[in-house]
């Protein structure tokens, strides 16, 4: 019997077995193997999705928002963010399987479910790998125009693969590496942002909150008076807040790669709150502080660092010099950013083989639990970043960008329904919460509002259309074929496959049970003050 009250199948040290859960056969296989460390989920999860989002991408929204407007908007996003991690930690920290919340849905709600949540997932990650690609070739032109961006293209691509090539450990070690210079840096702008506010820059010009008065906090969306024109100001906002905090439940797919998931995946949930107040709120509310909305350079059509608000402020604030570091940040954003879009995508694409949604060839792994033809696969996708040498490509991947915006925002969706059933079947079969690995706080409320907002914002995400006179075909698109196409899919394949809901009492809640207590173990304690302090902060 295992500690959670479960009946332990066998000892078999390997991430899938096989069993037989009230007459329904899971086939699962010895596949991955737990290579990342404590310290790679830790910062994986505090800083592995950090990226041009918040560097770049605040530039529009504070153009569209003014700096409550966006503050608002990163608060709303970043409540809904706070609630699906919760959510998805308390599921992943019991079970920490591969396809993470694919699997999940699988056995708690539908076959049909995990199918559209899968491929959805699948597509989120596997369209922006090739735009962040192009995003880092575009970024080192801020230094250099005359080598051909092909070339820079094919190097960032090769050692990006060659990361994931490398298995989890070396994905886990370079996240480390990039998450800590982009936290050293989030952490060193937001300090300087407060400096230059308070009068301590060059000039001694102290702003206090004087673009809060003059031009104001909201903006009047499309010069509509009144009230009205704020709140749409701020809805506005939502698309792009969104896309930068998308990305945050890789948690729960390295989760079934991470060494002791027991204690290290709660760890990391724990620590999602960090990064949702510091990194993003603070940050937004800096900038806010700094660059008014009717900054003529937050309009620049190049995607380098000097469109960020942050080199705005500092460049107006007469200092000479960091725009170059702040750009190296940017690379190392996109290159981090890239890494994990190919990680991501290439085990979402295993999940959905595990579930039998995708061809059986994705499970193929090497001796070292590397799923090396899903990496291939996923890798090709890569290519298609050269079609950005292509003048007006750039577009494109702009509406890729904003698909994955709503297409993330389905995902969340997704974890939260599947929660509420997890939640269903733990209490049908006797299992306490309270034996779990971790308890997520404000259940089963958070998981409602989750699904709830989640799906109010992409419903909004386009509403923009629908102003006269601003009708656009492509934004229109972008914003809402993510949106019905998980319907689609999933009642398509609810059809195709002739599925149903699973019960509460036929939930599997044991599939996978033996290895993962097997793989969790207590840590010895800290010697020293020193260890006692790393084992704080990772």
């Amino acid at each position: 019997m295992s500690r959670n009250g479960i009946p332990e199948k066998n000892g078999e040290h390997s991430v899938y077995t096989d069993a037989v859960v009230n007459d329904s056969t899971y086939t699962l296989k010895p596949s991955l193997q737990r290579q990342m460390k404590n310290r790679h989920i830790a910062m994986i999860s505090i800083g592995g999705v950090i990226g041009t989002g918040l560097f770049l991408g605040t530039a529009a929204g504070l153009q569209t928002g003014g700096p409550v407007g966006l503050l608002l908007a990163y608060a709303l996003v970043g409540s809904i963010c706070y609630a699906v991690m919760v959510t998805l930690g308390e599921m992943v920290a019991f079970l920490p399987l591969p396809g993470g919340h694919i699997t999940l849905a699988e056995r708690f709600v539908d076959p049909a479910f995990s199918f559209a949540l899968g491929w959805n997932y699948w597509y989120n990650w596997t369209v922006i790998l090739p735009a962040e690609i192009s995003a880092a070739a575009v970024i080192v032109n801020f230094w250099d125009k005359s080598v051909n961006n092909a070339v820079w293209i094919t190097v960032f691509l090769i050692v990006v693969i060659l990361i994931n090539i490398l298995g989890a450990g070396a994905y886990g070690e370079a996240e480390f590496v990039f998450a800590s210079i982009k936290v050293i840096t989030i952490i060193g702008l937001i300090i300087l942002g407060i400096v230059l506010d308070l009068g301590g820059g060059p000039n001694h010009d102290r702003i206090g909150f004087r673009y809060w008065k003059n031009p104001g906090p909201f903006t009047q969306y499309h010069g509509i008076a009144g009230a009205k024109g704020r709140f749409l100001a701020f809805a506005a906002s939502l698309t792009q807040a969104a896309f930068s905090f998308i990305g945050t439940e890789i948690v729960a797919i390295a989760g079934a790669e991470a060494k002791n998931p027991r204690r290290n995946i709660p760890k990391a949930i724990k620590r999602v709150y960090i990064r949702i107040l510091l990194f993003y709120i603070g940050g937004v509310a800096v900038i806010g502080l700094l660059v008014p909305y009717t900054e003529p350079d937050l309009a620049l059509k190049t995607s380098d660092a000097a469109k960020s608000p942050f080199v705005i402020a500092i460049r107006n604030a007469g200092i000479t010099g960091l725009p170059s570091v702040i750009n190296a940040a940017l690379l190392t954003s996109a290159w981090s950013a890239a890494s994990s879009d190919l990680y991501s995508s290439s085990r979402a694409i295993y999940g959905l083989a595990a579930n039998g949604n995708a061809p059986k060839i994705f499970l193929r792994v090497t001796k070292h639990g590397l799923p090396y033809v899903a990496v291939i696969f996923q890798s090709l996708f890569g290519l298609l970043a050269f079609m950005g040498l292509k003048e007006g490509s750039g577009r494109v991947f702009g509406w890729f960008g904003n698909m994955t915006a709503i297409a993330g925002l389905m995902s969340w969706f997704g974890i939260s329904v599947t929660y509420l059933r997890f939640r269903k079947g733990l209490k049908a079969q006797g299992i306490e919460r309270k034996s779990l690995p971790y308890v997520g706080i404000g259940q089963p409320f958070l998981a409602w509002y989750g699904a709830i907002v989640s799906l109010f914002i992409c419903i909004i995400s386009g509403w923009t259309n629908f102003i006269k006179g601003n009708w656009a075909t492509d934004q229109f698109v972008t914003n809402y074929l993510p949106l019905w196409l998980f319907p689609f899919l999933y009642l398509g394949a609810r059809l195709w496959k002739r599925s149903s809901f699973v019960t509460p009492e036929r939930m599997d809640f044991k599939t996978g049970l033996a290895e993962i207590e097997a793989a969790s173990y207590d840590e010895p304690p800290p010697r020293n003050w020193v260890e006692k302090w790393w084992d704080w902060l990772m």
